[in-house]
This record gives C-alpha cells, sequence and structure tokens, in this order.
C-alpha cells in the first residue's frame, strides 16, 4: 500500500497525517443537455456606431437603358417694343426748340413711350422703324426733325403754301438701351406751325421694334 503523506519540516512527535487525496466524481454534461429552447424575443436596437471612413470608388458600372422623352420645353421667349401716339391739338412754334407733345394714345406697350416728355425710350436694344405724320398749315411753314437723343436724323419740311397738305417722314434707326428718340419743331425765319382739331387725329408718330 502507498504511504500516507506527511509533513516532514516538523519533529517526529509532531508531524501531522493527510488523509489520502479522494478523486472527484466526473459528471457527462451530455446527458444534461436539454432539448433546444423557442426563439426570444427581438431586442432593442443599439446606438449606431461611428461613421467609418469613405472607401474608395467603385467601377463605372454598365450604360443603362434610354430614359423616356420628356415634357416640351417653353418657346423661346422674344421681346417687344412698339407705340403709336397722335396729337389733336394744333401748335405753334413759340421757341426755337419746341418738342412736340402727344395727347392720344394707340399703342404704347409696356410704356416705352412717355406721354408727358414726348419721348420715346429704348429699353431694348435693337433696329427700329419709326414714322412721322403731320398736317401742315396753310400760310405757315413746317419744320420738324425726328430726333435720337441731341442729334437731329430726319427732317420733315414743307414750305409756306396757300394750301394745307399730310406730310410723312420714317427711318430705321439702330439704338442701344437708353436711347431716346423725339421729334422736335424748329423755328426759322417763319413761323413753324403744325395742323389739328379736336375731332380728329392729324399728326401721328408711331415707332416699334424689328430685331
Amino acid at each position: 500500500p502507498r504511504p500516507r503523506c506527511v509533513r516532514c519540516c516538523e519533529p517526529p512527535d509532531q508531524r501531522y497525517s493527510y488523509p489520502p487525496r479522494q478523486p472527484l466524481p466526473q459528471i457527462n454534461m451530455t446527458i444534461l443537455k436539454g432539448e433546444k429552447g423557442d426563439r426570444g424575443e427581438r431586442g432593442m436596437q443599439g446606438k449606431f456606431g461611428k461613421t467609418g471612413v469613405a472607401g474608395s470608388r467603385g467601377h463605372t458600372g454598365p450604360k443603362g437603358q434610354k430614359g423616356s422623352v420628356g415634357a416640351p420645353g417653353e418657346r423661346c421667349k422674344s421681346h417687344y417694343a412698339a407705340f403709336s401716339v397722335g396729337r389733336k391739338k394744333p401748335l405753334h412754334s413759340n421757341d426755337y426748340y419746341q418738342t412736340l407733345i402727344f395727347d392720344t394714345e394707340f399703342v404704347n406697350l409696356y410704356d416705352h413711350f412717355n406721354m408727358f416728355t414726348g419721348k420715346f425710350y429704348c429699353y431694348v436694344p435693337g433696329i427700329y422703324y419709326f414714322s412721322l405724320n403731320v398736317h401742315t398749315w396753310n400760310q405757315k411753314e413746317t419744320y420738324l426733325h425726328i430726333m435720337r437723343n441731341e442729334a437731329e436724323v430726319v427732317i420733315l419740311y414743307a414750305q409756306v403754301s396757300d394750301r394745307s397738305i399730310m406730310q410723312s417722314q420714317s427711318v430705321m434707326l439702330e439704338l442701344q438701351e437708353k436711347d431716346e428718340v423725339w421729334v422736335r419743331l424748329y423755328k426759322g425765319e417763319r413761323e413753324n406751325a403744325v395742323f389739328s382739331d379736336e375731332y380728329d387725329t392729324y399728326v401721328t408718330f408711331s415707332g416699334h421694334l424689328i430685331k
């Protein structure tokens, strides 16, 4: 038989005898394992983690199919400018230079023609057509200019006559923004006048944008 374990660091008469080591029993865990239980409920969603570093750009994918036809767009917007005014009162020249003011408005698109100043103000640059029609006064001279800003462009003139007649003048001008076009009476050696009355319109001034 195996000798008992004794404590050898003490004197022989005080030595203590230890009981022999008993082996622990072994348990077979496979015998205690039960059947698989049911799946539990889903837990609460956890907090979002920090955004990771952007990855490298991937390869270009294949070309997609052609899309459907879109809705038609709006038409190209065009700019317009036009006016036609008249005067029903006669006018005699009092000064050497006098602006012809009009009192009747036939067409005044966007109010580009100012009825108080008697001037057309260019807001749309381009080529314009202007026409001036007046009725002369018998025994009086008729002397007018179509003006661009402060410069004479064309003249409408009629000599003194026993009969009054209709006179007209027209011109095309290339205008820049803020240019002014108007009609001026010019007094020479004789009295200058245009005829009209309150019942009919004898004096007209018109203009419109061509391009």
